[in-house]
C-alpha cells in the first residue's frame, strides 16, 4: 500500500514552531514512528510552503497512491486551487490537521477543502496521520 503525506506551509517548522499548539516534535521523527508502526505501508513524504508546489505534487502522486493525507495548513481555510486539484484527482484525500482548527481563530473553521476530502481529522496532535494511515488500511 502506497500513503502520501503532504504536509504544507510552516509545518517545516514542527518541532520549533508554537510548541503549545504543535508539540516538540519533527515530523520527520514522527514519521519514523509511523513507519515502525505500519511495515506493511510504504510511505511517501513531501512538504512546501509553495501552493503551486503542493498542486503539482498532488496532481504527480493522485492517480497511483492508494490514499493522500493532507495538511494543507493555512491554505485549508484560503485555496479554492488546492480544493480543484483535489476534486481533479482519483487518490482519495483525508484532511489532516494537528490542532483543533475549530477552538482557534474564527477564520479557521472553514474549509475549501474539506467537500473534496474523504474525511477530516483535526486537534488529536500528530496521531491524526496515524488515524488516517488506519482509515485507509
Amino acid at each position: 500500500m502506497q500513503i502520501v503525506i503532504i504536509n504544507g506551509p510552516n509545518l517545516n517548522l514542527l518541532g520549533k514552531r508554537e510548541p503549545g499548539i504543535y508539540g516538540n516534535e519533527s515530523f520527520e521523527e514522527y514519521l519514523e514512528t509511523l513507519k515502525k508502526a505500519f511495515p506493511q505501508v510504504n510511505f511517501t513524504y513531501f512538504q512546501s510552503n509553495v501552493e503551486g508546489e503542493l498542486i503539482n505534487y498532488l496532481h504527480q502522486v493522485g492517480f497511483s497512491a492508494d490514499g493522500i493525507l493532507l495538511n494543507a495548513g493555512g491554505y485549508t481555510h484560503t485555496s479554492v486551487a488546492i480544493r480543484d486539484a483535489i476534486a481533479g484527482i482519483k487518490t482519495p484525500v483525508i484532511e489532516v490537521h494537528i490542532s483543533n482548527v475549530y477552538a482557534r481563530e474564527e477564520f479557521r473553521h472553514t474549509s475549501l477543502i474539506a467537500p473534496k476530502c474523504v474525511g477530516s481529522i483535526c486537534g488529536l496532535g500528530m496521531k491524526g496521520y496515524k488515524l488516517g494511515v488506519e482509515y485507509f488500511l
